[in-house]
């Protein structure tokens, strides 16, 4: 029987060839799709994240624990799709127009899809009218806006008011980050969350749609 503690630890140590064997294996021994996603891949995504926050691990092992956890997904998605199993919720996340940076963007798609949200990547440069679409066409809960250079900000305040004028402000919670984004400039455009960094962003995002 597979332990799900060692997928865990595999998925931690970033072992993708490993962590994919044994949730084909756990799948093969019966064992249900949304115990291995919650005991294994995420619990392990959490240990990454608490890691992450303390500087115990960086940027790099992070990305590799995220692929390894992908390795992982591949194999459940399509189960639990069937199963009808519930996500922990709907994100969106996307570089604001004008800006192409996205290690920031990915790692945070990676963290959010780690604590078992669906989550939908609108790519860099994205303007508010895709934010707007994707939160319409998705029944998104919430929207990252990541920004990695300081003239690319305002758009995010355009995208708020994008949502506004959409009546889907209150609706759809936003949240906000990268290298030049701070608290304060969060609650001066009226955003419901900032996060400095991907792990901080899973904990803010579960906060929102409690």
């Amino acid at each position: 029987m597979v332990s799900l503690k060692e997928v865990a630890d595999n998925l931690i140590k970033g072992q993708a060839v490993k962590v994919k064997e044994l949730v084909q294996q756990a799948v093969d021994e019966k064992m249900p799709a949304d115990k291995i996603l919650q005991e294994g891949l995420i619990a392990g995504m959490d240990v990454v994240g608490t890691k992450f926050k303390a500087n115990e691990i960086y940027i790099p092992e992070v990305l590799i624990a995220a692929r390894a956890m992908q390795a992982g997904m591949n194999i459940l998605k399509p189960i639990l799709a069937k199963s009808g199993a519930k996500p922990a919720g709907r994100f969106a996340i996307g570089t604001v127009k004008g800006d192409v940076h996205d290690i920031g963007k990915n790692l945070v798609a990676m963290m959010m899809e780690g604590a078992g949200f669906e989550v939908t990547d609108l790519g860099t440069d994205a303007p508010p009218e895709k934010f707007v679409a994707a939160a319409k066409e998705k029944n998104i809960q919430i929207l990252g806006l990541s920004a990695l250079i300081t003239t690319t900000m305002p758009i995010m305040r355009d995208t708020i008011i994008a949502l506004e004028k959409a009546g889907l402000k209150g609706k759809v919670k936003t949240m906000i980050g990268g290298a030049p984004i701070t608290q304060s400039f969060a609650d001066e455009i009226g955003a419901d969350g900032y996060a400095p960094d991907a792990a901080s962003a899973v904990d803010k995002a579960k906060e929102l749609i409690k």
